[in-house]
């Protein structure tokens, strides 16, 4: 299994990073090998939505896990729609953090961990036009399933989500196809919702 731990550091003897989206370095490890490879972290310099850019990085490496020692509201959205469990670590070095991973000492949680300048679609989080296909008064973009509004206004928060391309008679390969293609779209759309409400946040 690929996990990833936040770290200090890039080896297995690194100190492991208390914090998500602005650590120095990811070690991706193979929990069965104990191969690793140790990558800086592209959003530690990033103006805002450090943990969103941080967290699509991980996905983008085909991380099944991560290990850290907190994770805010925005960037567990995006890895928990990536179906990416996440495991918090109270102190010590990679290895130890991959070896309380694999004794099964981890749990995964279930939501955020830190406070971050935003819920998870509480309100106004989900009900952006442009981040969902929202606009026009359409709902949730029903012709397609992802919709392609471009209104800059706020729909309902209490608009349903995007509903799952009907059944065809096609090939279970291709329904299979399809949803992940529309799994994919809504991580990128939930990105940049999530980084639109950080920017906007940030201004006030």
């Amino acid at each position: 299994m690929r996990i990833v731990i936040s770290a200090n550091g890039a080896d297995l003897d690194a100190p492991a990073s208390p914090v998500f989206g602005r650590c120095p370095t990811y070690v991706f490890v193979d929990t069965d090998t104990m191969a690793f490879e140790a990558v800086q972290n592209p959003a530690i310099n990033a103006s805002g939505g450090a943990g969103i850019q941080a967290a699509q990085f991980i996905v983008e490496q085909g991380a099944q896990a991560v290990v850290t020692g907190n994770v805010g509201p925005n960037a567990f959205g995006v890895l928990q729609s990536a179906n990416v469990t996440i495991h918090l670590f109270g102190g010590g070095t990679v290895r130890e953090a991959v070896d309380a991973f694999r004794q099964g000492r981890l749990q995964a949680v279930g939501g955020a961990s830190s406070p971050a300048h935003s819920g998870m679609g509480m309100g106004r989080g989900m009900g952006m036009g442009r981040g969902m296909g929202m606009g026009r008064g359409m709902g949730m973009g029903r012709g397609r399933g992802m919709g392609s509004g471009v209104g800059g206004g706020f729909a309902p928060a209490t608009s349903a989500p995007p509903a799952a391309p009907a059944p065809t008679a096609g090939s279970r390969e291709e329904e299979i196809g399809s949803l992940k293609g529309v799994a994919s779209d809504l991580r990128r759309q939930l990105a940049e919702v999530m980084d639109r409400l950080d920017r906007l946040e940030k201004e006030e």
